[in-house]
């Protein structure tokens, strides 16, 4: 496992996922993609792992997206991987639920990394937001259909056409994040949200996340 991305486990049933870059506000490069996706296979297949806290070290931010600088040496296919996308996690097929403990930016990649978990806790200094088309790209890595998902479509639309940072307050009232916590406090409260999820029986709550992930890309279709 490379240092870029570390694991550990809270207690016997909540694993712990921290990118581990904080010089480079945590950005995905190679590391970081390939060891989330091995961390994606590693708690699908450990029993005692009930739920996965992603998080980011430091306490700038969580993840600024994809590391311009790899890009810019010709890198960019290395920040995802075959079959679990961005960061490799943005399309992993997971049955366990996933928790995005946000302090600090959540930018571009970092946002849509956090949309791909199932809940979001972030701290009242978070900034998120899906900056692509200032740079002439788009958000491919699944902002697009899951901000429109998670509060209105038309303010969706808004943020994805202007590029402009998501006050936290608004993504807390719109339903986008589960929990605003002090600054600093984000870890903690992700904790208190697992730790509530496993006092519950891990296959009826795998088996009814399941169903609720099936609902959404059903209704996407249709």
């Amino acid at each position: 496992m490379s240092s870029a991305v570390l694991f550990e486990k809270i207690n016997q049933h909540i694993g712990l996922v921290t990118i581990n870059r904080p010089n480079a506000m945590n950005a995905v490069n190679g590391d970081v993609a390939q060891g989330i996706a091995a961390l994606v296979d590693k708690t699908e297949a450990d029993a005692d792992i009930w739920v996965v806290i992603l998080t980011g070290a430091g306490d700038r931010a969580f993840c600024a997206g994809a590391d311009l600088k790899e890009i810019s040496r010709g890198n960019a296919r290395s920040l995802s991987v075959p079959e679990k996308g961005f960061g490799g996690l943005v399309y992993a097929k997971r049955t366990k639920p996933w928790i995005a403990a946000v302090g600090g930016f959540a930018l571009a990649g970092g946002t849509e990394l956090a949309l791909s978990c199932d809940m979001i806790v972030a701290s009242e200094k978070s900034k998120f937001g899906l900056p692509e088309v200032t740079r002439g790209i788009i958000a491919a890595a699944g902002g697009m259909f899951r901000l429109p998902r998670v509060m209105p479509k038309a303010i969706a639309m808004e943020y994805l056409a202007t590029g402009k940072h998501i006050p936290v307050e608004q993504a807390l009232q719109f339903g986008m994040i589960n929990r605003l916590v002090p600054n600093g406090e984000h870890l903690a409260g992700a904790i208190e949200l697992a730790t509530s999820i496993i006092e519950n029986a891990p296959i009826a709550v795998r088996e009814s996340l399941t169903i609720a992930r099936q609902a959404f890309d059903l209704a996407a279709i249709l």
